[in-house]
């Protein structure tokens, strides 16, 4: 008989709350969970443990938290450091997924005697005959898909993963479900900010918990001018025209850092496209290896369109991405996710 036990993050949200109830449903026998991550969070606070445990108390199933407050500084507060201290721009939703839904999260369900995980993300895994391997697709959600931010789910793990959302178009369909079945989280907001900062003042959380502190330095053009002074490389972020303080005869946009002169480069909007990139650590889920070119669609940042490209296998893990037209502002610590149709084909970034 099949083991249908699934351990399900649960938010305290509406999305994690129905798709715990769409599984319950389904005939799963279902245990909730929220992770304990950072104390004061928007994902991580009182109101957020008593919302998902009265979400699972009505539906009858079980429900604990989790600690993994240690874990989450070191894989996802240190790399966020980290990546503005290179001069990078993070994406911290991504790490959160890759080491904690989908790494300790996985561990504890093993240890539960769980076959599956779920999450409320809106994406879809299932098993595709042409690639004879499990898969990770896009969602019907549309610009609501999240499989952008899922593409580091180790491709071992794809089939014991659940997405109860799949299939759902728009938001507003999980909380008709979520009013019909009188869960109290039908109409709570979403909450669209980095969960360990909620004020969504980045800078501020990167000088009280790091040593990146204001540091004067030049704003240059892309020879070497000095046009004005910056107030420490970490407020600024490729692509950037506000808050440069100075005047041009022509806008001028942040196109990249020299770290050892403590620099800002900017320069017009046409120097921000590129056509090709390179990729250092490639780890692939549609297949074992590329071995020659393949035409994809890519995905440089979450709230971006795909493009078409081409991408080619180089030496030493490394994979080049040539588009079919120039792209703007293509920033090193997002992630360059490619697409055959709805499939995700790689799984790792270091643009």
């Amino acid at each position: 008989m099949e083991n249908k036990r699934v351990l399900i993050g649960m938010s305290g949200g509406v999305d994690s709350s129905v798709a715990a109830l769409l599984l319950k449903e389904q005939g799963y026998e279902v245990i909730g969970t929220t992770l304990e991550l950072f104390a004061g969070s928007s994902c991580c606070n009182t109101n957020t443990y008593l919302d998902a445990k009265n979400v699972c108390n009505s539906m009858g199933v079980p429900h604990f938290i989790f600690n993994y407050k240690e874990e989450f500084k070191k894989h996802v507060i240190d790399d966020f450091i980290n990546c503005y201290a290179s001069s990078k721009t993070p994406n911290p939703c991504i790490e959160c997924n890759k080491y904690m839904k989908f790494g300790y999260m996985y561990e504890k369900a093993k240890e539960l005697g769980c076959n599956y995980i779920a999450t409320g993300h809106y994406a879809k895994t299932e098993y595709n005959k042409e690639y004879v391997r499990w898969v990770l697709k896009k969602s019907n959600a549309g610009k609501k898909d999240q499989s952008y931010v899922l593409w580091n789910i180790p491709k071992n793990l794809i089939e014991h993963v659940l997405f109860p959302l799949a299939d759902f178009e728009n938001k507003e369909q999980i909380r008709e479900i979520a009013r019909k079945n009188d869960l109290k989280v039908a109409n709570k907001p979403d909450s669209e900010d980095i969960c360990f900062i909620p004020d969504g003042n980045y800078k501020r959380f990167l000088e009280i918990n790091s040593e990146l502190k204001p540091k004067k330095g030049n704003i240059v053009n892309t020879k070497g001018e000095i046009l004005g002074k910056h107030t420490g490389l970490y407020n600024y972020t490729i692509g950037q025209r506000k808050g440069l303080g100075i005047s041009n005869s022509v806008p001028l946009f942040v196109l990249g850092f020299n770290k050892e002169k403590n620099e800002v480069i900017v320069g017009e909007e046409k120097e921000l496209y590129k056509k090709e990139f390179i990729i250092e650590e490639v780890n692939l889920i549609l297949f074992d290896k590329i071995i020659k070119p393949i035409n994809v669609n890519t995905k440089t940042r979450y709230s971006a369109k795909e493009f078409a490209s081409t991408i080619y296998p180089l030496e030493d893990n490394k994979i080049k991405v040539v588009f079919e037209e120039p792209q703007r502002a293509i920033t090193p610590g997002q992630s360059a996710v490619f697409y055959i149709n709805d499939i995700v084909v790689r799984w790792r970034e270091n643009m």
